[in-house]
């Protein structure tokens, strides 16, 4: 696969032989040819799962401080006495029924959606829709409840959902290349400590097998986990 002059410019910013600090990843990544447009900043992570097994799967959310540099479209399904505390959260649509029918008849403008537990024996039905694409309200995130005024506004303010892949892989966006580089550390520690906190009971020996550090169009850089990360 041939490279772009960029790329091949970022490349030698990189050590493939180094295991980097978070900070030191982040220096690295940030002194990279930029593209034309605002990168996302993620990180990949190889967990130590059977991603068979039910009881290790994880998927957890984080409140990262700096949020993700992306603005999301939100939707909410709920009672119509809770649609007004919905919008005035900022959600961006908000409905029951009439938007259950508009998304069975092929509309999926949104990026988030919340649900009321209410709501949710009528919601399932979209599950083959909204399961694939990680949009399926669930207790466990927060994005199933009653509070949904208080659901919206942590997505707004850069509340990260995460899930691994059925590789036992996870990847995050944790921010944009035009935040500060403090910003980025920020993000990254509270999303590995969030990360941590949804580790499965069920998992025995080293949860975290690695972790890599990238943009939208770089290389990636090895981390070099702390030790209270390094379980």
């Amino acid at each position: 696969m041939k490279r772009s002059k960029r790329y091949r410019e970022a490349e030698k910013l990189v050590d493939q032989n180094k295991e980097y600090s978070v900070e030191d990843a982040v220096s690295s990544l940030q002194k990279m040819p930029k593209a034309k447009f605002d990168e996302t900043v993620e990180v990949s992570v190889n967990l130590g799962v059977d991603a068979r097994k039910n009881d290790q799967a994880v998927r957890g959310s984080a409140k990262l401080p700096h949020g993700t540099g992306k603005t999301l479209r939100v939707l909410v399904f709920c009672e119509p006495e809770k649609e007004a505390d919905a919008k005035a959260a900022g959600a961006d649509f908000v409905g029951s029924n009439d938007l259950i029918q508009k998304i069975e008849q092929g509309w999926m403008d949104f990026d988030y959606c919340i649900a009321t537990p209410g709501m949710m024996r009528n919601v399932s039905r979209l599950g083959k829709v909204l399961g694939p694409r990680g949009l399926m309200p669930s207790p466990k995130n927060g994005s199933v409840t009653d509070n949904v005024a208080y659901a919206v506004q942590e997505v707004k303010q850069g509340k990260l959902d995460f899930r691994m892949d059925k590789f036992g892989g996870l990847n995050a966006g944790v921010g944009k290349r035009s935040f500060t580089d403090r910003q980025i550390v920020e993000n990254i520690n509270e999303f590995f400590a969030a990360l941590l906190k949804a580790k499965p009971a069920a998992i025995k020996g080293k949860f975290i097998k690695g972790a890599f550090l990238t943009s939208t169009m770089s290389p990636s850089f090895k981390l070099q986990l702390p030790k209270e990360m390094d379980v």
